[in-house]
């Protein structure tokens, strides 16, 4: 599978230019604009109701193959309106796609390259699915090692992109659980030492904010850590950094509005490999936020 590495473009909803997200999602552009990261806003997505943007669209295995999983996840059972017209998306970015009936979320997908990490909630998110067929065809579709979590029991949406990121070469980075959750540590220990090394964040404290660090978004060469007010922001971003040396890291200033809905930066982007590298150094003034 491609990994964040290979990325070099990213998404956002236009619903992101609000005025209730404006803070962050200008912090964002600016940073990238200094990175020559080029951006666009995705079609049909001005409700702020979309701004989930990893969720929903499909998942890049290789340079032109796109699986779309059905997004029907349990805490949108009742609520309809934060589903976008993907096909209309995907449509208009003159995307073609793998469909397919399994239930997954974007932010539940890590790519490993040849391996790939979910929480183990797609299980029960699949009842329509023996375990081991789900697997298979899971990996069959990826065309990569399915390494399943358990999720955190504390967290509705049960997305791994707030436990677990791909460091490279084998390795991956887990939140601070030796800070506040050693049961739930020991059993990602468990699942996760036979196939990767290990980096663990230790914060020395815990804020109910934790797993918003590790929801970076991961362009390349280049890692943007959402900040917020908290006292653990600097200690969080100083780790994060030295867990990826070969990485420029980027503090974003102004995340707290969009933390506040659920979700960081990596929740509210979605990154993919071109085929060219587009990057426009014109594009100073894309948006009027």
């Amino acid at each position: 599978m491609i990994t964040t590495f290979e990325t070099n473009k990213v998404y956002l909803t236009k619903g992101m230019t609000y005025n209730l997200y404006a803070d962050g999602t200008r912090h964002l552009l600016d940073v990238m604009h200094c990175c020559e990261i080029e951006w666009e806003l995705l079609p049909n997505t001005s409700s702020p109701l979309h701004i989930w943007a990893r969720d929903y669209m499909p998942i890049l295995v290789s340079r032109e193959k796109f699986v779309r999983f059905c997004y029907s996840p349990d805490y949108l059972k009742d609520s309809p309106e934060y589903k976008p017209d993907t096909s209309a998306i995907l449509s208009e970015l003159g995307i073609q796609v793998i469909d397919s009936d399994i239930i997954i979320d974007g932010g539940n997908v890590i790519s490993c390259g040849d391996k790939v990490i979910m929480t183990d909630k797609i299980i029960r998110e699949n009842p329509h699915y023996q375990r081991n067929k789900l697997i298979d065809t899971l990996s069959q579709l990826l065309k990569a090692e399915i390494i399943l979590i358990p999720e955190d029991r504390y967290d509705e949406y049960g997305h791994a992109d707030g436990m677990v990121r791909y460091i490279g070469n084998g390795s991956v980075l887990l939140n601070n659980y030796y800070d506040f959750d050693k049961t739930l540590r020991k059993k990602l220990l468990a699942a996760l030492n036979p196939h990767f090394d290990i980096v663990e964040l230790h914060y020395g404290a815990y804020t109910e904010k934790s797993w918003v660090y590790i929801n970076f978004l991961h362009v390349g060469q280049h890692i943007f850590v959402p900040m917020l007010e908290d006292k653990l922001a600097v200690i969080a971003f100083k780790q994060i950094a030295e867990a990826f040396p070969k990485c420029e890291c980027h503090q974003v200033d102004g995340c707290d509005s969009i933390v506040r809905d659920g979700g960081a930066l990596n929740c509210c982007t979605w990154n993919i490999m071109t085929t060219v590298d587009t990057y426009d150094d014109n594009k100073e003034d894309g948006l009027a936020i």
